[in-house]
């Protein structure tokens, strides 16, 4: 019985090191990425033990507004919120730059088409508003730290006959109003491709909005995309599984480094 109590205690003392409250270092060395979308940028895969194991300079804007060791789940939309892209991401960077901490501000909400994130917009599914909530949360972390980035995934919801024509023009608004709100007209946005399975040939409505997501890149400044060929689902053909989730989430930080530099 000795293992299985100490396997026990050694997860609880994980469980509660995470939770516990952090302060954040020097504003300039405090970098901030905004995560915003819907489910698969939440995160919806199973999480293991690698997920829930904090790193040192990687924290989390909880759902208390409060800084805390970035584990997985980081998102808290829906129950069924699992491991995403974010802590992946932010350890690449964090392991990338020494001297620096990295800030998670998780604001994506699941099934979230694109017309929720508008001031005032209400949606049912997740009794939320979106942009509003998010609004609140930025407002809350920015003092804190430096805006380095906003990822954005997001699209299966606006990928019906009657949104995705319009909605290039709707993406590059929230572009524009992301950047307004955080005063940075300039920071990068990083874009990533809804899921490309083997089995789950995409609808027409698909692949127009990829197309828009992936001539961001050429219409806007300062963006980039991040593509998801050869990632799998975790069985319900429209979210990544873990694996795919971490490696995406190291896409979306080769995707930063090619622009930071």
């Amino acid at each position: 019985m000795i293992r299985p109590l100490f396997l026990l205690s050694a997860l609880l003392l994980t469980t509660l090191t995470s939770a516990q409250e952090v302060s954040p270092p020097a504003k300039d060395k405090f970098w901030l990425f905004l995560l915003v979308g819907q489910s698969n940028m939440a995160g919806r895969g199973v999480v293991e033990a690698q997920d829930k194991t904090p790193h040192a300079r990687v924290l989390m804007l909880s759902k208390e507004a409060r800084w805390v060791p970035a584990v997985d789940p980081m998102h808290f939309d829906k129950p069924s919120a699992g491991v995403g892209l974010g802590k992946t991401f932010g350890q690449i960077i964090a392991d990338a730059n020494p001297g620096v901490t990295i800030g998670l501000i998780p604001c994506a909400v699941g099934g979230s088409p694109i017309d929720t994130w508008k001031p005032g917009v209400f949606y049912p599914a997740t009794k939320s508003h979106p942009w509003d909530d998010m609004v609140k949360r930025a407002k809350t972390a920015l003092p804190a730290g430096t805006l380095k980035g906003i990822l954005w995934h997001q699209g299966e919801s606006d990928s019906l006959p009657n949104l995705a024509t319009a909605y290039e023009a709707k993406l590059h608004d929230l572009v524009k109003r992301l950047r307004e709100l955080v005063d940075a007209p300039q920071v990068p946005f990083i874009a990533g491709q809804m899921g490309k399975f083997d089995d789950v040939p995409w609808k027409p409505e698909m692949i127009i909005v990829d197309k828009a997501h992936q001539d961001l890149v050429k219409k806007v400044p300062n963006t980039a995309f991040v593509s998801a060929e050869g990632l799998k689902h975790k069985g319900d053909k429209i979210h990544f599984d873990s694996p795919s989730f971490r490696e995406l989430g190291k896409r979306y930080a080769e995707a930063y480094w090619k622009m930071a530099r």
